[in-house]
């Protein structure tokens, strides 16, 4: 009886059943504007850096330039009003930005990766682990049923503890046994992402979880972590450029690039 009570709840939220939808206002547009600028100039900045790098630093840009490259694209549709459908509780959701996350993510560990000289088998692990992470937060964001919303939401929040674990410590390690200027640096752009990641469940569990947050507010909140896990994350490691190379070429270089 009380699946039967809560089916019938889920169909009068689903989607089909929604005379209007709460839609992204003036200020998520706003939002979603700075985001696609960011993007956009950062993207053009790392093609540039690549072009000038040599081949041992061209990987961590070709990295930068495709993260901030697929952010963009994500951004301009959901800026032209593509990519996103209603869920349950009639809200706009932005699928466009799962799209984007699923292939971003596992670019920026990528990145890390390479930077702190992980073993590519730890990265393909933590890149598993990131795109069921994704995988599951979306279908929690979609589904109807509110058991399995969280069920979902839960399995999101299990494999991302692994993704975390596996960059602050993991990677570190890699990082520290690298040698030269590897751990300084890592540490520094590992951080970044590991504090701006730690918010996006906490902005899911608010948004496509309790709807508490307007839908504004959602893109808002996801926009500055995506500026700051993407566009400053990419210009630390153009910061870092000097210490980037091999160990060898690190000690050479004495000062400081933040």
């Amino acid at each position: 009886a009380i699946m039967v009570l809560e089916q019938l709840a889920a169909e009068s939220l689903a989607p089909t059943a929604c005379t209007t939808i709460e839609e992204v206002g003036s200020t998520g547009v706003g939002a979603l504007t700075l985001g696609f600028l960011a993007l956009a100039v950062t993207t053009v900045v790392m093609v540039a850096k690549a072009a000038s790098a040599d081949s041992e630093r061209r990987k961590y840009y070709f990295c930068c330039t495709f993260i901030c490259g697929v952010a963009t694209f994500s951004y301009f549709a959901m800026l032209s009003g593509q990519g996103w459908t209603a869920i349950a509780g009639c809200r706009q959701f932005f699928y466009a930005r799962y799209v984007d996350m699923a292939i971003t993510e596992p670019l920026i560990i990528l990145n890390l990766g390479l930077i702190a000289g992980a073993d590519g088998a730890l990265i393909a692990a933590v890149i598993g682990a990131d795109v069921i992470m994704v995988l599951s937060a979306y279908l929690g964001a979609v589904s109807v049923v509110t058991t399995v919303k969280w069920f979902w939401f839960v399995i999101s929040l299990g494999v991302f503890i692994p993704v975390l674990y596996g960059i602050a410590v993991s990677f570190k390690e890699a990082a520290q046994m690298k040698g030269g200027e590897a751990s300084d640096v890592y540490g520094k752009v590992a951080w970044i992402i590991v504090i701006s990641w730690i918010f996006y469940p906490v902005v899911w569990l608010f948004s496509e979880g309790f709807a508490s947050f307007s839908v504004s507010f959602e893109v808002v909140a996801y926009t500055i972590m995506d500026i700051i896990s993407k566009c400053v994350f990419s210009f630390m490691i153009v910061s870092a450029h000097d210490y980037l190379g091999s160990p060898a070429q690190a000690q050479t270089q004495s000062r400081e690039y933040v």
